[in-house]
């Protein structure tokens, strides 16, 4: 979660209302259940680690100040390191969507490259599990661990191949108009 947040601050300060609002939206129905006071103590631990800086920003007649968070060049480095990584299999995918999505909001990175990234590091893994399951005695415990492995990276591969199928639709959209 933290990394989504720094994330979305990319493309610009914001107040913990509006963050929330911004994964809710890219989350979907799975944003939902999403906790306000998770944004709100997120974002004390990413200013607390440095990562991100806090200004008060003067609210409206009838509202509060607010609290607008904006990126530290710290905060930069790590959304750059995070966008860049292809770590995987995640228990949650959330993660990796919400990486496309910020990528995309704040112009960091496309996410059809990101989602190449991730289909080749998927492709090495699933190569590696193979030969290694062809090593395993037949009816081996260890080779239905690795096919279980290889099944998953299977689906995983077939989920990236509808997110490049997606996000390539939202590019060529954006480019049209």
């Amino acid at each position: 979660m933290q990394d989504a947040v720094l994330a979305m601050l990319a493309k610009e300060p914001s107040h913990g209302y509006r963050l929330r609002e911004r994964l809710r939206r890219a989350l979907g129905p799975l944003g939902e259940s999403m906790n306000a006071g998770q944004i709100y103590v997120t974002l004390a631990r990413l200013e607390k680690a440095g990562l991100v800086a806090c200004e008060r920003a003067d609210g409206l007649p009838d509202r509060p100040d607010r609290k607008v968070y904006a990126l530290t060049p710290a905060g930069q480095q790590r959304v750059a390191a995070w966008l860049g990584e292809v770590t995987w299999p995640k228990p949650n995918l959330a993660e990796f969507h919400l990486k496309l999505a910020a990528a995309a909001a704040a112009r960091l990175a496309d996410p059809v490259e990101l989602v190449d990234a991730q289909r080749r590091e998927l492709l090495r893994r699933l190569g590696d599990v193979q030969r290694a399951a062809l090593a395993e005695p037949d009816g081996s415990t260890a080779g239905l661990l690795l096919e279980g492995v290889a099944l998953r990276l299977q689906a995983d591969l077939r989920w990236l191949e509808a997110c490049e199928r997606v996000w390539s639709r939202i590019e060529n959209e954006t480019e049209d108009a």
